[in-house]
């Protein structure tokens, strides 16, 4: 197999934490330079017509994007640790706070970051189309995150974990959401004592650093 990758983005590194949770250390990994644009090139959009990281390609040559479809595919392949549910209610909860993880803060961080910086100059959405930057979404995509942590903060209060009980993917997620909207100068206020003491435990574990 062959995970396509590129080291500090949020996307791809989400598949990397959910693979080291999961001690899956036998794919072999290729940087893929979006710092010069690679992903839009003719070689890798032959690979992924969507020209985004991460990718799995299987050894059979199935290709695998999006990095929750990626992380959903090793769970399948190695169970444990069980990271999306452990039973029919555990998978719906994990799947529920997924979704709003992804749709209430990471989303809206995105267009933070990618509304706001220059780079992203008539590239706001990633991929090949071209769609120019809006600055009302930088205010907005600030002010939802804001909201978001505050309702991680009291969720933190009542479960150790973002879903339930136990570590999972909806905690990776929330996760790289912190980390990437400090991308923006976001950051979890003082008075989100939940979750800073969340955020520390999640930062201490090995797969922090995939």
């Amino acid at each position: 197999m062959k995970f396509y990758d590129f080291r500090t983005a949020p996307n791809p590194r989400r598949a990397r934490m959910f693979m080291a949770e999961k001690g899956i250390n036998d794919v072999e990994i290729i940087q893929v330079d979006l710092g010069n644009v690679e992903q839009l090139g003719n070689e890798y959009r032959a690979i992924n017509p969507s020209g985004t990281v991460p990718a799995l390609v299987l050894d059979d040559d199935t290709l695998i994007a999006e990095s929750v479809a990626i992380c959903r595919y090793f769970e399948e392949l190695q169970p444990l640790p069980p990271l999306m549910g452990r039973n029919a209610k555990e998978k719906a909860q994990v799947e529920m706070w997924q979704r709003q993880v992804e749709l209430q803060g990471y989303l809206p961080a995105g267009d933070t970051f990618r509304n706001h910086n220059k780079r992203f100059a008539g590239r706001a959405i990633a991929g090949p189309e071209k769609y120019e930057q809006i600055p009302e979404l930088v205010v907005r995509g600030r002010a939802r995150v804001e909201h978001f942590l505050g309702i991680l903060d009291q969720r933190l209060g009542a479960s150790e974990f973002v879903a339930n009980d136990v570590f999972t993917i909806a905690d990776i997620t929330a996760f790289i959401l912190i980390e990437f909207a400090g991308w923006s100068k976001i950051a979890i206020q003082e008075e989100h004592t939940n979750l800073q003491r969340w955020y520390q435990d999640t930062k201490s574990r090995p797969s922090a650093d995939a």
